[in-house]
């Protein structure tokens, strides 16, 4: 398949403990990353997704909203963290062994 060099091919990506969900989405090359994820229509499906605020990144690393997406982009959309990391440790460290 020919791709059109004004649109871009990307993957959204949103995981729950219980499941993943994974949209592939083609759009124009100047779309930012939370455009993308607005016409997903994964903030529908998934109401707690933030779009102005939440956390995002492409390929784990992670990106402002506001990122130009290129072609073959897989964006991630995290969730906030259950616990804090550090006090999870802090707790684990504590138990007797």
């Amino acid at each position: 398949m020919v791709r059109d060099d004004s649109e871009v091919t990307v993957e959204l990506v949103y995981a729950l403990p219980e499941r993943q969900t994974l949209v592939v989405l083609t759009v124009p090359k100047d779309t930012t990353v939370r455009d993308a994820i607005v016409r997903s229509g994964l903030p529908l499906s998934h109401p707690e997704i933030d779009t102005m605020h939440g956390n995002v990144g492409i390929f784990g690393k992670r990106v402002p909203a506001e990122t130009i997406l290129k072609h073959g982009d897989r964006v991630e959309i995290y969730r906030p963290l259950s616990a804090d990391p550090k006090e999870a440790r802090r707790r684990r460290a504590r138990k007797p062994k």
